[in-house]
């Protein structure tokens, strides 16, 4: 009987989760845009379609928050098989149900769908455990950089996908031309029937990887609140987790804003802004193949964080300045972004790594994601409230002072007293 190899579907778990996250990008613009796919009503102003839309990507990181350690621990009791089996199924019904939301513009059900894949969203720190499951030291960093590559290929398809499949006409490298019913709902539709595949994949070919499960003790309903404070209270981590905190925060007023802004100040339509996205996650590979390891030979990770985050703010600045009568501006940041983005995520994962207590690396990159996803909440539904209408560029320079504010905040009061002597970025999965 040949063994089964369990990395395929953990692969396309992760692949399916990130390409999932890359589709919303094009497609959110739609939903509050004059035409067939708007879901607010037309006696919304412009201001009030855009605080729904802000609560409306809350609601995810917020259910992500909540829902990952539940499922972590699940995992450990019940085994990774089932869990991520579930996790999966649920997105996939997450995704179906905001097609139907869109279709009868029915918002309670969007947050309804979003809540859903939150709560089971949350099954990469599974599909982490797994890979740490099988790894062995010579094939941990093989199979880690395996997850990094699902998670990178998953942000660049993600939204060139769901430009492509929400617009209708749109020509495909002159081979052929989108059908004319593919529209706003079609990248959830197909997202969906990806997702239900990826959990046939899980029940058929996924042995159960966990040698020895924990049936000890209670499942900590509350353990990302835990994890946060536990964070903060540490002196080896509160000021890495606090600039995260920012960062994360700034960046969200960017992921958040820009399709809408794009749309609105440059007339992207979604197969544009896909491609914009797309180009920017190529981009964001690049840059961490490329250079975050020439870099990391000579600098370490903190000393590399004194001068990215400002340079990140720097961007976040141009975009705001840039003219909208070019689009030139938008597309030379691009190699600069990502450039420091690279930079500033991979040696914010090394460093939480190194300061963390001896043994317990795998808890801080726990609280490191707890902290990333509620960093997410405030900012998505506040993007709503600063920007004045749909073509405010206000939420860019608000992402550059809460970067600028990071960047900050690190140089003044973090000192490398705990870090371990490794130097630079790890191999393996980023997160975003």
């Amino acid at each position: 009987m040949v063994r089964k190899n369990p990395m395929l579907a953990i692969f396309t778990t992760v692949f399916v989760d990130l390409l999932g996250f890359g589709i919303l990008i094009p497609v959110f613009p739609l939903l509050i845009s004059p035409g067939p796919f708007r879901v607010t009503p037309e006696s919304w102003s412009a201001t009030e379609s855009l605080i729904m839309l802000g609560w409306l990507q809350a609601i995810f990181p917020f259910c992500v928050f909540l829902a990952a350690p539940i499922l972590g621990q699940m995992s450990d009791r019940f085994g990774r098989r089932p869990v991520l089996a579930l996790s999966i199924f649920g997105t996939a019904i997450g995704y179906f149900l905001f097609a139907v939301g869109i279709t009868t513009a029915n918002i309670p059900l969007l947050f309804i769908s979003r809540a859903i894949d939150g709560f089971t969203g949350g099954n990469i720190a599974v599909a982490n455990a797994a890979v740490g499951d099988i790894s062995t030291p010579e094939t941990r960093a093989k199979n880690f950089g395996m997850l990094g590559a699902a998670f990178g290929m998953g942000f660049v398809i993600g939204p060139y996908l769901g430009g492509k499949l929400s617009e209708p006409g749109i020509s495909f490298y002159g081979l052929f031309d989108t059908p004319s019913w593919f529209g706003a709902t079609t990248p959830f539709i197909f997202a969906g029937i990806l997702a239900l595949l990826n959990c046939l994949a899980i029940l058929l070919s996924f042995p159960e990887t966990i040698k020895e499960k924990f049936h000890a003790g209670r499942i900590k309903a509350s353990q990302s609140v835990m994890n946060v404070v536990q964070g903060f209270t540490s002196d080896r981590l509160r000021v890495v987790l606090l600039s995260s905190l920012l960062f994360s925060a700034g960046f969200t007023f960017f992921t958040s804003f820009f399709g809408v802004y794009l749309r609105n100040n440059f007339d992207f339509n979604s197969s544009k802004t896909g491609d914009y996205f797309a180009l920017v996650g190529i981009f964001i590979a690049l840059a961490q193949a490329l250079f975050v390891p020439r870099v990391a030979k000579r600098l370490a990770d903190y000393q590399v964080l004194r001068f990215s985050m400002f340079g990140n703010a720097a961007m976040m600045a141009v975009y705001f300045l840039t003219p909208t009568t070019s689009q030139m501006w938008l597309y030379l940041a691009i190699p600069f972004f990502t450039f420091f983005n690279g930079l500033t995520m991979a040696n914010t994962t090394s460093l939480v790594s190194r300061s963390a207590e001896p043994g317990q690396q795998g808890q801080a990159m726990g609280i490191y994601s707890s902290v990333q996803s509620l960093a997410q909440v405030p900012a998505s539904i506040l993007v709503g409230y600063i920007a004045s209408d749909l073509t405010s560029n206000q939420p860019l320079i608000v992402s550059s002072v809460c970067i600028a504010a990071a960047g900050l905040a690190f140089i003044l009061l973090f000192r490398p007293k705990y870090v371990t002597t490794q130097t630079g970025a790890p191999e393996g999965l980023s997160s975003h």
